[in-house]
């Protein structure tokens, strides 16, 4: 079995072409401008033409979409994508079978198939990206909820919401890579997108004053929010993802602020790295069409 797999972020595709026993054979990454689900659906339809190969489609998008039928409701990062049917797209376009899922769930599948968790019957997995992901694996299965929006920890409240906007208090806008570049900028006097998360990390190293009051305060937010976490679903394990655990010390920092915790789950990185995603969805796919 060949399956094109496809990651949808909220500024890339990541392609690839995944067989039934889990083995990447091909792999590529197209940028999508301005979030623009033409440009992802475009570049979805050329990655199968070029791979003719393929069985079947699998997806991993973000937001809140049905696994069973493939709508999604709201498409997270892709707003271009609410209320769309895209695995009925997809099918139209190329006569292939389509699957699609969550991205936080396709990264907990992932892990549960071909990572640290194959032996695990309760653990959860937090993405740290352009927002906050998860997706919760309970007594032996991956939790979806009545709506399909389980696991969504980044509307988790990282603080006491005042009387200002409720969601200025949640993870997702106090401790996510986007927050933290638009606090450095507004500090330093440059636009956002003018910084990246390597310079700010790069400047924690070096001791940088205002990088390392605005490093800690978002490893301390992410902490608070695998407390609450850790004691609601019990997990034997909390795994954590997306671009920021690429950086070597990320899991050593974090666990050096969880030491103030005590918590009563082990905190690990995700072993699959950037092709989660792909992986997951190939998972889903077979879950489905098997």
């Amino acid at each position: 079995m060949k399956i094109a797999a496809f990651d949808i972020g909220g500024t890339s595709l990541k392609m690839g072409i995944v067989t039934g026993q889990g083995d990447i054979l091909h792999k590529d990454k197209k940028d999508i401008p301005h979030r623009s689900g033409d440009a992802i659906l475009a570049g979805i339809l050329g990655w199968l033409k070029q791979h003719p190969e393929s069985e079947g489609i699998a997806i991993s998008v973000p937001g809140y979409i049905n696994p069973h039928s493939g709508f999604i409701t709201m498409g997270g990062a892709i707003r271009d994508f609410d209320h769309f049917d895209i695995t009925t797209w997809l099918k139209n376009k190329t006569g292939l079978p389509v699957s699609a899922e969550n991205d936080a769930n396709c990264a907990l599948l992932a892990e549960r198939w071909l990572g640290r968790a194959r032996q695990m019957d309760n653990f959860l997995m937090m993405t740290i990206g352009t927002g906050i992901g998860g997706a919760i694996f309970c007594n032996g299965a991956l939790v979806n909820g009545h709506r399909f929006r389980a696991g969504e920890f980044g509307y988790l409240l990282s603080e006491r919401p005042g009387g200002d906007r409720l969601m200025k208090s949640t993870m997702n806008e106090t401790c996510t890579l986007t927050v933290l570049r638009r606090r450095y900028a507004s500090q330093v006097g440059k636009a956002p997108e003018e910084v990246t998360g390597e310079e700010i990390f790069g400047l924690y190293d070096q001791g940088d004053v205002v990088c390392c009051r605005l490093v800690n305060q978002f490893m301390q937010d992410i902490c608070s929010g695998i407390h609450n976490l850790a004691h609601i679903f019990d997990p034997e394990c909390i795994f954590l993802g997306g671009g920021i655990t690429e950086r070597p010390q990320f899991l050593e920092e974090i666990n050096q602020h969880l030491k103030w915790y005590n918590l009563p789950a082990e905190v690990k990185g995700a072993q699959h790295g950037n092709s989660a995603g792909l992986l997951g969805a190939a998972r889903h796919y077979i879950n489905q069409h098997t």
